[in-house]
């Protein structure tokens, strides 16, 4: 047996595991997104209970940091359903 064969051997009889990886995978990837604009919010409203006249400001950056937390999630979780229907 060559290295190729052993090599599509393996990989077929690792699938169902990666599969599972995968859905694990995601599943972490929206809980992480979660926590991370949960605290993102809390400080946001901690912030503007400090200083009123910054709302503005401060909503503002928490709308950016939200979305890219938001865009980092979408990708890990486009990644992982790749690897399970792929």
């Amino acid at each position: 047996m060559n290295l190729l064969t052993i090599l599509l051997q393996v990989a077929t009889d690792l699938a169902p595991l990666a599969k599972m990886a995968a859905g694990i995978g995601a599943g972490i990837a929206a809980i992480g997104a979660g926590i991370g604009i949960g605290q993102i919010g809390r400080a946001a409203v901690e912030s503007i209970a400090r200083q009123p006249e910054a709302a503005g400001d401060i909503r503002s950056n928490m709308i950016v940091a939200a979305a890219l937390i938001e865009g980092v999630a979408f990708f890990s979780i486009v990644v992982c359903l790749l690897i399970v229907f792929l």
